[in-house]
Order: structure tokens, then sequence, then C-alpha cells
């Protein structure tokens, strides 16, 4: 699934195509992708809309139109492709936006996923989805204090923990790993016997992390792409996620896979103790 990497990778590509363009139609193929409101009221209220500007909070893309506001949830495979107005509806392309009446603008998601909302400009922080979300990565509140206080709440694991997106938002599975990797933490440990110390541990790898991903595109694993076919690179800089049987990079103990909350995890049982 993209984490906050892949999700500013892909806002990053649309902002050099989409911006300032105006929605002149609107296709659903699969109305379970929109979210909210009804499909008909979806394509009625986004007509005719121009694309100001573009942004993230936590997973969502967040396309701010000069009335509404546009969420896009990708989830595990959705994707954007642009095409010729007038071109086949591909088997997986499943709501069609028609920009300055000639360009195609397809939400691709082989899984159907994917989700939309479409919120008036004064309501969208203010109500789900975005209302549970926790804080950003780069936001001067996350503080080992706030931390500290969310986790000692927890008895689940701490690798369950960090993907609670309403404490940090846009940690996802890959990151997880890597943070807790670097932060010497072992991810069954149970949430609330986190030290404040090692919260600040966290906030500083997770910074880390997630800003150098930034930096390299995301991380392409399985089958995501940005947007046409554009890949990430960090996956070539991961420590130990997706890494089962290779050596831990610092001590060279062989690197294991469990299973926790149901999610695939790596980690150094001598470095992570």
């Amino acid at each position: 699934m993209p984490e906050k990497p892949e999700v500013m990778t892909v806002v990053k590509n649309l902002n050099g195509l989409i911006l300032n363009k105006t929605i002149t139609d609107c296709n659903v193929y699969w109305d379970n992708i929109i979210a909210y409101p009804t499909t008909d009221e979806f394509k009625k209220r986004i007509i005719n809309q121009k694309i100001e500007s573009i942004t993230t909070r936590g997973k969502f893309i967040v396309i701010n139109l000069n009335r509404d506001v546009l969420l896009v949830h990708l989830r595990m495979e959705g994707k954007f492709m642009f095409r010729d107005k007038g071109e086949a509806i591909g088997k997986h392309e499943h709501v069609e936006f028609i920009l300055d009446d000639k360009i195609s603008f397809r939400f691709h998601d082989v899984r159907k996923f994917g989700k939309m909302h479409l919120l008036s400009k004064d309501e969208v922080y203010k109500v789900k989805p975005l209302s549970e979300l926790g804080l950003e990565f780069y936001d001067e509140n996350l503080t080992k204090e706030y931390l500290f206080s969310r986790l000692s709440k927890l008895k689940v694991p701490i690798k369950t923990a960090l993907l609670d997106q309403s404490i940090i938002c846009g940690i996802g599975n890959i990151y997880d790993d890597e943070i807790l990797f670097m932060s010497k933490i072992d991810p069954n440990r149970r949430a609330n016997l986190v030290t404040l110390l090692e919260c600040q541990s966290i906030i500083d790898n997770t910074k880390n992390v997630l800003s150098h991903a930034v930096e390299l595109g995301g991380t392409t694993i399985k089958s995501f792409t940005s947007s046409e076919g554009v890949h990430g690179l960090f996956q070539n800089e991961l420590l130990v996620h997706s890494r089962a049987g290779c050596n831990c990079p610092n001590c060279g103990t062989i690197i294991t896979k469990i299973k926790i909350g149901g999610r695939g995890t790596y980690y150094c049982n001598n470095c992570q103790k």
C-alpha cells in the first residue's frame, strides 16, 4: 500500500500535470470508489470546478478545487493515468475526469479498494476521514512528550501503534519496520513500555526515513507506481523490510520475518532487543 512518501510523490507528479485545469466532465464506472457523496451528486458537483492546488494529509491526496475538496485514497493499487479524450476505457479504470475538454484523467485500481470523497472546503478537515488523523511526521507538535502520552495508553505492540493513523499519520508497514530497526526497538514491545527517550528516537528516525524516501520518490514494491509507470528508488535503501534471511547491516545476524497484527514484520532480534 502506498505510504506517505509514495503519496507525496504522486502529488508532486500531479502538480506538474493537472494544476489549474478545469474538470469539464466526469464518469464513474465503479460506484464503490465514491465514498461520499452519492455518485450522482459527486458527478454533478465536481463538473466545472478548477483544480487550484494539490497536497497531502496522511495517506490522502488532497485536491483543492475552487468550491470543494476532492480526497483520494489510493489504498493497495490505485494510480492515475492520462489518456486522450474518447480513448476506450480500460478494464481497471473506474473514474474518469475530463480536463479542459480534451484530457482524460483516469483513476486505475485493479483491486477496486481506492476511495474518493468530495467535501466542502469548510468541512473537509472537520469531518471524517481527515478529522481522525494524527500529526504529520514534519509537524512541529510531534514531540517526544506527545508520542509518549499517546503510547502510554496502549498495550498493543509498538509495531501496531505506529500504524495507527490517529497518532502519526502516513506511516505504513514498510517504513514502520525501518523506523523500529533504526530505533533499536523490538516490534513486539508493548507500546506503553516505550520510554520517553525511545520516543525521541522514533520521531528522529521517522523524520529521517520518510524524508529520505520522499527524496527518492518513495518505495516501489509489488505493484506500486506513482502514475504512468513512475517508480520510486527507496527500496534500494531498505535495511530490514523484505530482507528475511539476509544479514543485518549492523551486526550480521539473520533478519527474521514474523507476523504482528497480521502484518509481515522484519527485524533483527539481536539489535532490536
